[in-house]
């Protein structure tokens, strides 16, 4: 496109709410984070779902006629259909058409299409799925890997997870020496199965990253790691389970404010102090979860997303993209594969 923006590939037609929440999201992108946007769909579709007299500029609309439903096997869908929305976006980072991909729709399928069109990076056995919880303390999140990606880990995949998520904590969460932990049943290192403590061992033996032991159920908003890792049972788990728990918390806020007059002068008070707890826990606000280990930036999106979280998402993709992530956590493993 002859740009040095960076250019975001997203899928329009995935999600509960595509193509009109992703277009939404998408534009407030192109005019606040300065991206140039590719939309990937049915093109009647998404001119439909575009505000009137809207001007294009830095958005291309490309053409992809298939889409993969919720309830379709990922792996089987992604080859018989090569020109679903997915495929063709993903296509388009292959290419080097564009910098990185969005998708809210069938993560499954995005994980497949990421896999089979991009590839794994050298070195990396399984790719993981990464995601940010807030923590007690401001301004300290905590990434998570893997959330779903890889149901049974090996122990070398969860030393993995951990270099890849401490680049990752490092260049685009600005952590200086992100603390790595595992997620077990006990802080001692002979706690949990057998896998656990063969990659306690493995993680505790790695000097790329700076592991600081187990991490507890309790510890991981706790705010003492940076990046915790686990397999995508629990970690897939963890995260719907911290979604709801926001989701009710925000609730009782809700409920719990005075009625009436009174109420609505209290309201008006706190309005500053509830919207930042909005921000700290509404997993809107992050946007999406990074495909890490796949060899290009790869954002995946939640199925109810609306256009703040496809905003967030797609300003997550450019930080990825700016800080070269990907070239980061190639560069590591070639280094320890020359230092070895």
């Amino acid at each position: 496109m002859g740009s040095t923006r960076v250019r975001i590939a997203i899928d329009a037609m995935g999600g509960d709410h595509a193509p009109s929440e992703i277009v939404a999201g998408a534009l407030r992108a192109r005019e606040e984070l300065g991206v140039n946007i590719l939309l990937v769909g049915d093109p009647q579709k998404i001119e439909a779902a575009l505000p009137p007299k809207t001007n294009l500029g830095q958005v291309e609309i490309v053409t992809a006629m298939e889409t993969i439903a919720m309830d379709e096997e990922p792996l089987n869908a992604v080859r018989r259909k090569p020109k679903a929305s997915i495929n063709v976006a993903m296509d388009l980072v292959k290419q080097q058409q564009a910098d990185a991909v969005f998708s809210a729709g069938h993560s499954g399928a995005a994980m497949a299409s990421a896999l089979l069109r991009l590839g794994r990076l050298p070195g990396i056995d399984r790719p993981a799925i990464g995601t940010v919880f807030p923590t007690i303390i401001a301004g300290k999140p905590v990434l998570v890997l893997d959330v779903g990606a890889n149901v049974d880990c090996r122990p070398k995949f969860l030393e993995q997870f951990g270099v890849m998520g401490s680049a990752y904590s490092q260049y685009v969460l600005g952590t200086t020496e992100p603390k790595v932990g595992l997620l077990n049943i006990g802080e001692e290192d002979s706690k949990g199965n057998d896998a656990a403590v063969r990659a306690h061992q493995m993680l505790s033996e790695n000097s790329q990253i700076n592991f600081i032991g187990n991490a507890e159920g309790r510890d991981v908003l706790s705010g003492r790691f940076d990046v915790i890792v686990c397999d995508g049972f629990v970690g897939n788990i963890l995260l719907k389970f911290a979604e709801a728990v926001g989701e009710v918390i925000l609730q009782i806020l809700r409920e719990e404010l005075p009625q009436g007059l009174h109420g609505q002068i209290g309201s008006a008070l706190l309005k500053p102090n509830l919207k930042r707890i909005k921000q700290r826990m509404d997993h809107a606000e992050h946007g999406g979860a990074l495909l890490l280990g796949v060899a290009g930036v790869c954002f995946i999106g939640h199925g109810s997303s609306q256009a703040p979280s496809i905003f967030n998402a797609i300003r997550m993709a450019k930080e990825a993209v700016d800080n070269q992530v990907v070239q980061r956590i190639q560069s590591q493993y070639i280094l320890e594969r020359e230092s070895g």
